[in-house]
């Protein structure tokens, strides 16, 4: 339980630093939704979704106002749709039909974003999966609240490079699609390796087939009190400074393993997992950059910047963990640049470039995330920064993701605007050099030596 002191250092976590669960997601099976005919597959995904979820944003209202505590999300993740519509999708248009639904689900439920409109191809892809990839830009184009993902690699596969060079087209046709809003529907699909079945982020969140019927998975953040806290050790030893950050992500992990708790009970549904991850908004104060800059750098980007987000990192894991027995997701530091005001101001005074940031996703929880680049960069540039990011994971063992936005109209200097959370973002310089002669192989690469651990 928690007890009055840890009542009172939540409230003025809240009040004075920003401190919020980011978001409950209830993740639900539809495999009992599947059926041949594309109507019936529809309604019955419709009645599972309404049926199950129908109490998540009355039941967040209730636990925030009851602990004081925002809770700034409420979302849904289901089965990837490459699975469920296998049957029923002869072409792309009954998959778009599928996301339609899903959105309505979403706007009837008032919830922020349902994910699950992925597939999962790290070795290849079928007739169904290949569908969907190819329907993805209308189906997020068409669509509000629907994400969408693709898993293209693992340790264990290797990495579809085949899966590599579509998704660089995919993304391109996004973009254009939605050119009015800059290119807003690619801020809603992300490509992973070794992606999680248990993510409650978006927009990457779907239900893994190793999951039950339903489960709550809440996702919770705190780069202000973080970053107030790392201010207090200024100075202090490399020990002082990873105490400080392990102990007060102990304390955000117990704010978030309450309202799961709560929720669970409340919806009827099991618990499932924490993520800890911290994730920044384009708030004054709620940001990454800044305790990066706290722990002593200039600027993010300096000289360090890795090393600095490799101990914020290690420490909030070792934090959340002892506070929660079932710790999951990505559980640990984004760095999405538009998403945060620290790395947008590091961007524009030049002292962060996309090279930067790709090296310090080798020790961050995800990868290169809501960045905006030249609506002219080609499609196999983009396929080639996916298949960097894709190895970095690979090779390490760890979840790597991309979500860039090539906005359409604009350059290197302009400014792309997302609202909400996802803020805004400057466009970034894209390396020109071509890499289409590699892209344009066929094929799989094949996975690393240390995968063999049978």
């Amino acid at each position: 339980m928690i007890n009055q002191f840890e009542v009172i250092e939540t409230n003025k976590m809240v009040e004075e630093e920003n401190l919020d669960v980011r978001t409950i997601t209830i993740g639900i099976s539809l495999f009992d939704c599947i059926d041949s005919n594309i109507d019936i597959l529809c309604e019955n995904i419709y009645h599972k979704i309404t049926t199950v979820a129908k109490d998540l944003a009355k039941t967040a209202d209730e636990i925030s106002k009851k602990y004081g505590v925002p809770i700034v999300n409420k979302r849904i993740s289901v089965t990837p749709i490459s699975i469920i519509g296998a049957s029923a999708c002869k072409k792309t248009q009954d998959f778009v039909k599928i996301a339609r639904t899903l959105d309505r689900c979403a706007s009837d439920l008032n919830v922020n974003f349902i994910g699950g409109y992925s597939a999962i191809v790290s070795k290849s892809m079928n007739n169904s999966e290949h569908l969907l990839i190819e329907s993805i830009p209308e189906a997020l184009s068409v669509t509000k609240a629907v994400c969408s993902s693709v898993n293209v690699g693992s340790t264990k596969t290797g990495i579809n490079m085949d899966a590599v060079r579509l998704l660089g087209e995919i993304i391109k046709k996004a973009s254009y699609l939605t050119k009015d809003s800059d290119s807003s529907a690619c801020a809603k699909f992300v490509v992973f390796c070794n992606a999680p079945d248990d993510n409650p982020f978006m927009a990457g969140a779907f239900h893994g087939v190793s999951e039950g019927e339903a489960v709550i998975n809440v996702g919770v953040s705190g780069p202000g009190v973080v970053y107030n806290a790392i201010k207090e050790c200024k100075g202090q030893s490399f020990e002082v400074l990873c105490e400080t950050i392990k102990k007060t992500a102990f304390k955000i992990t117990r704010v978030g393993q309450l309202v799961a708790k709560e929720a669970s009970k409340a919806l009827g549904i099991p618990f499932g997992i924490i993520d800890l991850s911290l994730a920044p908004t384009p708030a004054i104060g709620d940001s990454i950059a800044l305790c990066l800059e706290a722990m002593g750098l200039e600027k993010v980007g300096a000289p360090g910047t890795t090393l600095a987000l490799a101990i914020l990192n290690d420490q909030v894991k070792k934090g959340g963990v002892m506070a929660s027995s079932y710790v999951g997701g990505l559980s640990g530091a984004f760095i999405p640049v538009s998403e945060d005001q620290g790395m947008i101001d590091a961007v524009n005074d030049g002292a962060l470039t996309i090279e930067k940031l790709e090296a310090m996703t080798c020790v961050c929880s995800v990868g290169l995330d809501m960045i905006a680049i030249p609506g002219s960069t080609k499609a196999t540039t983009i396929s080639g920064i996916i298949a960097d990011e894709m190895a970095i994971g690979m090779i390490n063992q760890k979840t790597t993701a991309v979500r860039i936005i090539p906005v359409e109209g604009k350059d290197v200097g302009d400014v792309a605007y997302f609202g909400g959370l996802l803020g805004y973002a400057p466009v970034m310089k894209v390396n020109e050099y071509d890499c289409s002669e590699l892209i344009n192989r066929k094929g799989r690469v094949p996975s690393p030596i240390h995968s063999f651990k049978n």
